[in-house]
């Protein structure tokens, strides 16, 4: 097949509105794509981006007869360069599961029946509507993802917010990304996460602070292994995780002891002279109030609050000044946190003060979660107006209004409620119908027998996601079944700030709708269309977001279209229009401005606070939780129908418990255990091990039981919920509980 009519055949499958056919791929050039020859004749190949994390790898999916009938990872693809973690490889296998919803369904007397679209969007419109009425627009709110496209995202939070009047809206993206969110604004300006991939490579020291980047995030580790620089890795956890014994210093520091920490290290950091006191006058503001605050913390005071010893913490001072390129990363460990806004700032303050930002192989790096965490972060209207904006600001108000033809007056000047504060509206009786899209609350949603208690004051609660079976989907009142990866079209942003392109390869299944059509039909049955007349395809509506994004931090106002997303391998912003795209690995800040009004980073700081809960005599154990194995995703709901995957990691829910904890209670390895914390308990099969400290344990969040133990607090800034420490007791199983 020649090189042009490759090209031919991708511009095809790109603009392609429904499945890809075999009258396509067998006569091509009814298309006016010319001959393909005769063994060529029933195949194509196209790459898309996967939907599972935020790495944005490049997956080839190769079709024949019109079917996608396996996949490989993208050897060009300037993210994973030919690699794939195990999801990748299996991203096609949940698509056929024999859950999958394919009709709408509404309960009656207590089971869930299939309905026709007409019915549901009836029944929907007139129950949220009746609820308004009854108790005032904002008693509707709804919860959406970070695994949708954001042109989906940016539909929703406009249907939602201008024509259907709900002010309380939030995504899932809460639970990962709201502290790095509320973080990166604080301190640069704008949610800026300022690396590219390949700092991995050029770092010669890299710092993994929360994150156990070989399980979460396989092809970024895949990264690090290909550094030359002989780097060192240090991993601060207080379990010693797969990345932590894979890297050359692990400071297991005690759980929740993270700012005393790094407030010491950049203590001795200042004291020894190792900052960068050109770059502090040049691009921050804030240092000697900083200097001020972190002189108490003194290398006894940091022991005590997190057990490492002043050699040891040296040792790691020592490691930052020597080196020449450093870069700090962090994920959940850092965001799921009571105080985990302060927590990133004091790395992103070590980053700045150090002078390591802006260059190659250094900067205060936020690893994202979900596939689209970042389209959400900037499209979806739950932080900000699109595009970055404010919904308090009335220029950027009467802005995105012009752009996307809507009255001005239709969107709304506050920003609403977060996750937390609309399950506490529910509880209050102030939320009265809710609208769940692409995530699982009733697995995910921190205090689960809380959440499952709250949802039954719900007058009416929809559920839209690919699957009838999920936890969430299991308490609705509604089901609209929903297309999935790769059966519809849009763009996901990774980590790094790159648009990856996700294409229509697959037919969604039964009379399954893309997000996109079905955001369009309640558009229609709430009388609100009109409104909406210019969102007829996703690609238009990407290049509404483009303007959207004109003069902001995160303008992309260079991306043409889908093409040149597709044919460049993703495109990063920012990209101006006008601007020559050089390289498509681009870091931010390499000129020192940032994007407050003055152009400088701020320093910011405060005294460390005690979480809510903490061991005791009752409950005198920490429990941890976290990533399982590389083979599982979230709440499972697709990594469980794959055959594959599912033997790759264990069945049943188990505990990891350190080798003398388990010695003293007489528990023997695989025992059925109790798990217990103030709120549920679980049984779970007990793992001793010495990779968990004394007085800790850790369960996988993988497993739906494990967010019935966890406790409901949040950091004050970012209202992200604090999944990894709580206290629960331990115990053996009396013979008759087995």
């Amino acid at each position: 097949m020649s090189t042009t009519l490759k090209e031919k055949i991708s511009n095809v499958i790109r603009q392609w509105e429904g499945p890809l056919t075999k009258e396509l791929l067998r006569e091509p050039a009814k298309y006016g794509l010319g001959q393909v020859p005769e063994k060529m004749k029933p195949d194509a190949t196209t790459t898309v981006t996967c939907g599972f994390c935020s790495t944005g790898c490049g997956l080839n999916v190769h079709l024949k007869d019109g079917e996608a009938i396996n996949l490989t990872p993208d050897t060009n693809y300037p993210v994973n360069l030919g690699m794939a973690c195990p999801k990748g490889w299996e991203a096609l296998a949940p698509l056929k599961s024999d859950d999958r919803a394919k009709s709408p369904m509404i309960r009656v007397k207590g089971k869930l029946v299939d309905v026709d679209w007409d019915s549901a969007m009836k029944r929907m419109v007139s129950e949220f509507k009746n609820v308004q009425s009854k108790y005032g627009d904002e008693s509707v709110a709804f919860i959406s993802t970070g695994q949708i496209p954001s042109e989906e995202m940016a539909f929703l939070g406009a249907l939602t917010k201008f024509g259907m009047n709900m002010i309380h809206g939030d995504g899932n993206t809460r639970q990962c990304m709201a502290t790095a969110v509320v973080s990166y604004k604080q301190s640069f300006g704008f949610d800026a996460p300022p690396y590219t991939y390949k700092d991995f490579e050029e770092s010669d020291v890299i710092v993994l602070v929360g994150s156990n980047l070989c399980i979460a995030h396989p092809i970024m580790w895949e990264r690090v292994a290909m550094n030359q620089n002989n780097p060192e890795i240090v991993v601060i956890d207080p379990r010693k995780t797969e990345t932590a014994v894979a890297g050359t210093q692990h400071y297991p520091i005690a759980p929740k002891s993270d700012l005393a920490f790094f407030y010491g290290v950049a203590n001795l950091l200042i004291q020894q002279g190792h900052i960068q006191q050109d770059y502090i006058d040049k691009y921050t503001n804030g240092f000697e109030g900083f200097i001020e605050h972190v002189k108490e913390y003194t290398p006894k005071k940091v022991e005590e609050a997190s057990g490492i010893k002043a050699d040891e913490l040296q040792k790691l001072v020592d490691t930052i000044a020597a080196g020449k390129r450093v870069s700090f990363w962090w994920t959940m460990g850092v965001n799921q946190s009571h105080e985990g806004v302060r927590v990133a700032q004091s790395l992103i303050n070590i980053a700045l003060m150090t002078g390591n930002i802006g260059r190659p192989g250094t900067g205060a790096n936020s690893i994202t979660g979900q596939c689209n965490a970042m389209g959400s972060r900037l499209f979806s209207n739950t932080t900000n107006l699109l595009g970055g904006h404010d919904f308090a600001n009335p220029e950027h108000r009467k802005k995105v209004a012009d752009i996307i033809d809507v009255p001005v007056e239709s969107i709304p000047e506050k920003l609403g409620w977060a996750y937390d504060q609309i399950i506490n509206g529910i509880a209050e009786g102030k939320i009265k119908a809710l609208w769940i899209i692409a995530t699982n609350s009733a697995h995910s949603w921190i205090n689960q027998q809380g959440f499952r208690d709250v949802v039954k004051n719900l007058d009416f609660l929809v559920v839209q996601d690919m699957y009838h079976t999920t936890e969430t989907a299991e308490l609705a009142d509604m089901i609209l079944p929903a297309a999935s990866w790769s059966e519809k079209n849009g763009t996901f942003i990774n980590s790094e700030r790159r648009f990856g392109l996700v294409k229509k390869v697959v037919r969604a299944p039964g009379q399954a709708l893309t997000d996109f059509n079905i955001f369009k039909l309640v558009a229609n049955y709430w009388g609100c269309s009109d409104m909406f007349k210019k969102w007829t395809d996703p690609e238009t509506v990407f290049k509404m977001l483009r303007e959207c994004t004109r003069n902001q931090p995160c303008d992309f106002t260079g991306i043409e279209d889908y093409q040149m997303i597709d044919s460049l391998g993703g495109v990063q912003w920012p990209l101006p229009e006008g601007v020559e795209l050089k390289d498509n690995e681009r870091r931010l800040f390499a000129d020192g401005k940032f994007h407050h009004p003055d152009g400088k980073a701020k320093f910011l700081f405060e005294d460390p606070q005690k979480p809510l809960e903490v061991p005791c005599q009752e409950y005198p154990v920490w429990l941890l939780t976290g990533r399982g194995t590389s083979s599982q995703w979230h709440t499972q709901t697709r990594t469980k129908k794959s055959s594959v995957l599912t033997k790759l990691y264990p069945k049943d829910i188990y505990v990891e418990i350190n080798s003398k904890d388990a010695r003293k209670l007489k528990i023997e390895p695989s025992e059925w255990v109790w798990v217990k914390s103030r709120r549920g308990k679980l049984k779970a099969r007990a793992v001793p091990a010495y990779h968990v400290q004394e007085g800790q344990v850790f369960i996988s969040m993988h497993y739906p039981e494990c967010n019935y133990l966890t406790f409901p607090s949040f950091d004050p800034y970012s209202r992200q919920p604090s999944y990894k420490a709580c206290a629960v007791k331990v115990s053996k199983m009396e013979y008759w509980e087995k």
